[in-house]
Formats: structure tokens, sequence, C-alpha cells
């Protein structure tokens, strides 16, 4: 279905948004993202997000500014009001006032999951049949990318730190790692490692029953 109008005569939202930022092809693009299956399947929230991070940064290019991925994810959450501390908030409002941005109008064009859920499906007329059998991957891609949205903050408060008296860092790079602990077997996995492999060592190192005369078990160990 083309961005039009809906058939009560209200312009959907982000149909809207989509021909006043000359966002074309972005309507197929979330189409597709959303009703595919497996790992190329995008979630409602996070296509927000990524509608949301076009909008801010449309809007930013028009008034020359540039930003880091990092500020750029920050300025989403001012926004989106995720993220941010009040503090912050103020700062970086005031930052892209004094840089000809108007806030205002960017914050009332920011977009829910909903509104995208409803130009999908409302809208669009889309529909996303989940795959039942990916459970253990729709887990790795969530955690994955909350894994990048920590990297992200915590990328953005370490570089407004370091523009201040508190905090003394060179160049910089944030990692982080989720490990998983089975505190019945022992066994240490990466989160990823883990849903990939399908489970621990419990099944590879459970005692298997013995025909033996001694009637003993013998040791599974990684």
């Amino acid at each position: 279905m083309s961005d039009t109008d809906d058939a009560g005569g209200r312009r959907n939202k982000v149909a809207r948004l989509v021909d006043e930022y000359d966002l074309g092809g972005v309507g197929d693009e979330l189409e597709a993202r959303w009703t595919a299956t497996g790992d190329a399947h995008t979630s409602l929230r996070d296509l927000a997000e990524e509608f949301n991070r076009r909008l801010v940064e449309t809007r930013l290019d028009e008034a020359g500014v540039r930003l880091s991925v990092g500020e750029l994810t920050a300025v989403v959450g001012l926004l989106t009001g995720e993220e941010e501390t009040a503090a912050d908030r103020m700062q970086l409002r005031r930052r892209l006032e004094r840089e000809g941005v108007d806030v205002d109008a960017l914050d009332r064009d920011v977009v829910s999951y909903q509104a995208v859920r409803s130009y999908l499906r409302d809208h669009r007329g889309a529909e996303y049949e989940r795959d039942s059998d990916d459970r253990a991957g729709t887990a790795a891609r969530a955690i994955g990318k909350l894994r990048g949205r920590l990297v992200a903050v915590t990328e953005s408060k370490l570089r407004a730190l370091r523009q201040t008296p508190a905090l003394t860092l060179g160049e910089f790079q944030v990692l982080v790692d989720v490990g998983v602990l089975c505190t019945d077997c022992g066994s240490r996995y990466g989160v990823t490692e883990l849903l990939s492999a399908g489970g621990c060592d419990c099944e590879a190192n459970a005692a298997p029953e013995s025909s033996g005369p001694d009637g003993g078990s013998g040791e599974g160990q990684r």
C-alpha cells in the first residue's frame, strides 16, 4: 500500500512524516523488516527508534549540525524521554536550540512503537507472522540490541564527562560482555554462545548408568 491518506480521511502520522521529511522508500523498508522472519525480523520498538533517528538526522542536517553516534542516540533519548536525566535533557536542548534546531517541532514529530504498528497494520495492511521455532534467536537479538544501547549510552555519558573536570580520559572504547554461569554444572558461556549451543554442560556432565561390576559412573567433563 502506498503512503496516502487513510480511508477515514485522517492522515496517519508516520505516513505524513515520511512525506514531510522526504523519506521516500522508508515505508517499504519498515514493512519488509517487520514482516520478515528469523534474523531478518525487526521489532516495532526498534523500527520506531530507527525511524526517529532518521527524523533527527534529517533536521540536524538541515541545520548543519554534526553529531557523533553517541550524541545522536542521546538526542533521540531526549525526545523520547529515555535514558537521559533532566539535567542532561536541558543541556542538550539548549545546545540544539543554539544551533538553530526547532526542538519543540522535532519533539512533536517523534513517534512511538504504537504509531509504527498502526502505520504498518492499519495504513499499509501488513501483518507479521511469528516464527515460533526461533525463540532462542529472538532472545539473542533482543539481548544484542540492549547491549548496543548500553554501549551507546555509556559512550555518550563518558564523552560528556570528559569535557568537564570530573573525568580525565583519552580516546576510549566501551566493551560490554554478558556471561552466564550455570551453578549446577559450573560451565561458563557468553550469552550468545549459550543460546547458539542450545544449553549448558548439565546434560553432558550427567553421570551415565554403568553396567560394570563396580557400579561406577564415568565423568563427562568438557
